[in-house]
Formats: C-alpha cells, sequence, structure tokens
C-alpha cells in the first residue's frame, strides 16, 4: 500500500508542475484547437512541451499505481497534487505563501498518511455491469447541464461586456476536467481488474485506450481552463472532482468499499476529510485571512513580507528578461501578462 502512495505522489508531483509549466507556455500561445497551425505552435513550444512530457510521466506512475491499490486510496492522494504545486511554487517560482496555505499543505499531508494508513487492498469478485451502463448516463446528463451553464454564463458576459477573472468558466472547465480524470483512473483499474478475474489479457490495453481518451478529452478543457483562467481555480476544481468522481465512480462501477475495520475506516475517511479540507483551504486562504483579527492579520502578512523579502536581495534585475509578477501562492495567477490582464 505505501508503494502506492509514494508511485501516486511522485505521479500527481509530476502532473500538476507539468501543468505549471504548460500555464507559462500558454501566454503566447493561441486557444487549443485542432488546426495545423495551432498544434504546431504548442508542438514547437519548449516549455509546454516539457510540461506535457511531466504529466504523462505522471501518468504512467499514476497507472502503476492504480494497478497495485484502489481507486479510493489512489484518487484522494492524487488531490494532493494542488499542495505540492504550491511547494514548487514557493521554492522554485518565488511564489510567496501564507500561513494558512502551510497550514492547508500540512493537512494534505496528514490525509495522504491517513489514507494509506486506512486503505486496504481489496479483491474484487465480480463488477457489478448492470451498474455502469446508469453511471455513463448520469456522467452524460452532468456534462449536459455544465456545458448549458457555461454557454448561458458566456453570453450573460458578452451582453454585459462583463471583464475580470472568468470565474465560472474557470470551475466548469475544472469540474468537467475533474470528472474526467476521475472516470479515467476507474476505466483503467477495472481494466486491471478484469484481467486478474480471468479476462482476455487484451482487456487491459483496451482499457487504457478508453482511459488515454478520456484523459485527452479532460486535458483539452484543463487547457482551455488554463488558457482563460487561473490556474489555482482550474487545478482546485479538478483535484476536488476528480477525488469526488474516482472515488463514487469506483464505488459504483468497482463495487468498493470501505475498510471494514472500524480503525481502518476513521482513518480513511479522516484523510479523505483533511484532504479536501487542504485543497480547499489553499484556494481561499487569502480571503479567510482577510475576515481574521488584525493582530492575526498582520502577523501572517509580516511572515509573508519577511520571507519575501528574505529572497529578493539574492535575485537581479538584469537576470530576469522576462517580467513576471508575484503574488500569493494561493491565487496563482502564475504568470500574467500585462496583455492578458487587459483581456
Amino acid at each position: 500500500m505505501w508503494e502506492s502512495v509514494a508511485l501516486t505522489l511522485a505521479g500527481t508531483a509530476g502532473n500538476n508542475i507539468g501543468k505549471v509549466l504548460q500555464k507559462k507556455g500558454t501566454l503566447i500561445l493561441p486557444p487549443l484547437s485542432l488546426k495545423l497551425k495551432v498544434v504546431k505552435a504548442y508542438a514547437f513550444n519548449q516549455l509546454w512541451i516539457s510540461g506535457f512530457l511531466m504529466d504523462m510521466c505522471g501518468a504512467a506512475l499514476m497507472l502503476t499505481a492504480l494497478s497495485q491499490a484502489p481507486v479510493s486510496v489512489v484518487q484522494p492522494i492524487a488531490g494532493c497534487g494542488l499542495a505540492i504545486l504550491c511547494v514548487f511554487s514557493h521554492f522554485y517560482l518565488k511564489e510567496v505563501m501564507n500561513g494558512l496555505d502551510w497550514v492547508a499543505i500540512t493537512l494534505a499531508g496528514i490525509g495522504t498518511i491517513g489514507v494509506g494508513v486506512g486503505g486496504e487492498e481489496q479483491k474484487v469478485d465480480q463488477i457489478p455491469l448492470m451498474n455502469i451502463p446508469w453511471l455513463v448516463l448520469s456522467v452524460v446528463i452532468l456534462f449536459v447541464l455544465l456545458n448549458t451553464w457555461l454557454h448561458m454564463y458566456k453570453k450573460q458576459r458578452r451582453e454585459q461586456e462583463l471583464t475580470g477573472p472568468e470565474v465560472i468558466e474557470e470551475i466548469i472547465y475544472g469540474l468537467e476536467s475533474g470528472i474526467l480524470f476521475g472516470i479515467s483512473s476507474v476505466i483503467s483499474k477495472m481494466g486491471f481488474v478484469m484481467s486478474e478475474m480471468g479476462f482476455p489479457k487484451i482487456v487491459v490495453p483496451a482499457a487504457i485506450s478508453c482511459s488515454v481518451c478520456c484523459s485527452a478529452v479532460g486535458f483539452v478543457y484543463q487547457t482551455r481552463g488554463l488558457k482563460h483562467g487561473r490556474a489555482i481555480v482550474v487545478s482546485t476544481c479538478t483535484s476536488v472532482a476528480s477525488i469526488v468522481s474516482g472515488v463514487v465512480a469506483g464505488m459504483i462501477a468497482l463495487d468498493e468499499h470501505l475498510p471494514k475495520a472500524p480503525t481502518a475506516r476513521f482513518f480513511l475517511l479522516l484523510g479523505w476529510f483533511f484532504i479536501i479540507t487542504g485543497v480547499i483551504l489553499l484556494v481561499s486562504s487569502t480571503r479567510l485571512i482577510a475576515r481574521l483579527p488584525r493582530p492575526v492579520q498582520k502577523f501572517l502578512k509580516s511572515n509573508m513580507e519577511r520571507s519575501h523579502s528574505i529572497r529578493r536581495p539574492g535575485s537581479a534585475r538584469g537576470k530576469d528578461p522576462i517580467p513576471t509578477t508575484t503574488i500569493h501562492a494561493s491565487s496563482l495567477h502564475l504568470l500574467t501578462s500585462p496583455t492578458k490582464e487587459k483581456a
């Protein structure tokens, strides 16, 4: 189980750091489409392609973890990728983080340990095939509702000529990509389970192929969200949606269940709670700080300024040919260009 936990952490680190690099690459790229000129632009952008390759390597590690552990263990731990992304942004991209961000990261880490302790290997005797059509129908209806909401929201923005962050668009693209990533994990796991049950070996590559298709569509939705919105909002919605959809779909399609032992069940549920709480806290820490008493705000802000000033002397303006904006990691408008802000 702990080997699967380590593989999942490594995989989700590759996924999320790859997303940051892709976010940087998309700043000078047109919106992703199937046009040959656009595809070439993405393929020859070194920063974007590096992020894409890291994302794919992370996906391979996640597949390995899925072959060894239940989806209810792998998917929640994968949600810790947002915490890993924030740590990477803090130390590598010099993003400033406050005390609540570190609390959120700590919660995600404790949640990972809880899932590792409470998770257990589950042998599936039979797959409830009758539940799969209902699961597919539910996902289709959910996507129809989300896309209808998105269409109405875009129409309203055009009519009212609204500017600023497209929050609803960020949330919808994040939810859709997260649902597809969660379903993708379940499909991959289903292939491994069916192979162990004596089905022809072809089910594994067939399931992985279907999983790749789901991930590819989710990747398109996610790229659109990263292009039009803030990486932290898209990543948060993606993480939470992938956890919930993966766990629910695993229970419906693979007949996965909670551990029978009360202690193990407690640790697993507590781990899920800590991970989801940490992910949500990461995206809302700035607003929460604004509601805290003034002495606490001053303490947290002074820590932010102190950590930022420690790094400031070591950097020279002449060494940074690309102007970037350093802002709070929980907002993570990682590398927003002036033209992007005006748009």
